[in-house]
C-alpha cells in the first residue's frame, strides 16, 4: 500500500493512477493538478479540504479536484481504500455535465448518494489498480472508458438522473486547445494564488487577450476567473484559520488580500460568517 510522503514536491503529477492506499495523518496539505477519487472499502477518513472538514463515508465514491489543498486529519481504524487520479485536461475533455464538473472545479467533493453501487465499484477500482500498473495500452484504454462511464453515473446520481442542459451547451465550443489553455489558466492561479495576481497577468501567460481568457474560463468553470483566485485565498484563509493561531489581519495579507476590508467582506460573503467567527467554529484541537 501506498502512503503521503511529505517530502513530495507540490504539483509533482500523479498522472492516471489507481492504487490501494494507508491512511496517515499528513503533516502538511498535497496539492496536484488530477481529479481524484476515493473510494473506501471500510471505515471513514477526515479531510482539510481547502479549509474545511469533509468526512468521506465507506463505500461511497468521492471526487474532488486535488489542486485544492487537501489533508487527511484524521481516520478510522481499519480503514482501507483505493486513490484513482486523473489529470485535469482529461477530465474537462470528457464533457462530463455541469452539476458534477462545476462543484468540483469549484473545491466541492462530490460523493454518491447511497452505498448501492458500492459493490461493482470495489471491483472497478481492483480492475483499474490492475489495468493502470500494467502500462498495457489496450487495458489502459479500457480502464479509462470505464472511468468517463463510472463519473457519467456519479453526476446522474448526484443530479437524480436528471443531466443539465446546459453542460453540452458549455462544453461544445471548446477546443482541446482551448482547454489547454483554461488548465494553465488554473494551474496558474492554483499555484500563485497568493501573490498580486491580475487578469491581464493570468491572460498574458497564457497568450490570449485578457478579455477572450476571462470568457473562455468563465465558460469552462462557471465562474469569473476574479471570483475563481478569490476562492482559492478564502480556502487558504480558512486553512491558517483552522490550524492556527496566526492574527487575522495576518492572514488576510498571507491569502492574497491587499487589504482587510476587501479579506472581510469575501470572506464573509463565502463563509456566511466573519473570520473570527469561522475560527471560533472550526479551529482545530490536538
Amino acid at each position: 500500500m501506498v502512503s503521503f510522503d511529505p517530502n513530495r514536491p507540490d504539483f509533482a503529477p500523479y498522472g492516471f493512477t489507481c492504487v490501494r492506499w494507508n491512511p496517515s495523518p499528513m503533516r502538511r496539505p498535497d496539492r496536484h493538478n488530477e481529479v481524484e477519487l476515493n473510494f473506501l472499502e471500510t471505515g471513514w477518513l477526515t479531510y482539510l479540504l481547502g479549509g474545511r472538514k469533509v468526512r468521506v463515508e465507506a463505500r461511497r465514491l468521492t471526487a474532488f479536484w486535488a489542486a485544492i489543498p487537501h489533508q487527511i486529519i484524521e481516520f478510522g481504524d481499519e480503514t482501507e481504500y483505493f486513490v484513482g487520479t486523473l489529470p485535469l485536461p482529461w477530465f474537462l475533455q470528457c464533457r462530463l455535465p455541469d452539476n458534477l464538473v462545476q462543484p468540483v472545479l469549484q473545491g466541492r467533493m462530490i460523493s454518491e448518494p447511497t452505498d448501492e453501487h458500492a459493490d461493482s465499484d470495489r471491483q472497478l477500482f481492483a480492475r483499474w489498480e490492475h489495468d493502470l500498473g500494467h502500462h498495457h495500452t489496450d487495458l489502459k484504454k479500457a480502464a479509462l472508458l470505464e472511468m468517463e462511464a463510472r463519473l457519467l453515473r456519479l453526476a446522474l446520481a448526484v443530479s437524480s438522473g436528471r443531466p443539465p442542459a446546459t453542460g453540452r451547451k458549455r462544453s461544445a465550443g471548446l477546443s482541446e486547445g482551448g482547454l489547454n489553455k483554461v488548465e494553465q489558466m488554473a494551474c496558474l492561479i492554483a499555484q500563485r494564488y497568493t501573490d498580486r495576481l491580475t487578469v491581464d497577468e493570468i491572460g498574458r501567460s497564457v497568450k490570449l487577450h485578457p478579455n477572450y481568457a476571462m470568457s473562455l474560463f468563465q465558460k469552462t468553470f462557471g465562474t469569473t476567473l476574479i471570483e475563481y483566485l478569490t476562492q482559492h485565498r478564502v480556502s487558504h484563509a480558512q486553512r491558517l484559520l483552522a490550524t492556527g493561531d496566526m492574527k487575522i489581519v495576518d492572514v488576510a495579507f498571507s491569502s492574497g488580500f491587499t487589504s482587510i476590508s476587501r479579506f472581510n467582506d469575501a470572506f464573509r460573503r463565502a463563509c456566511g460568517c466573519s473570520p473570527r467567527q469561522y475560527r471560533q467554529v472550526h479551529q482545530l484541537t490536538e
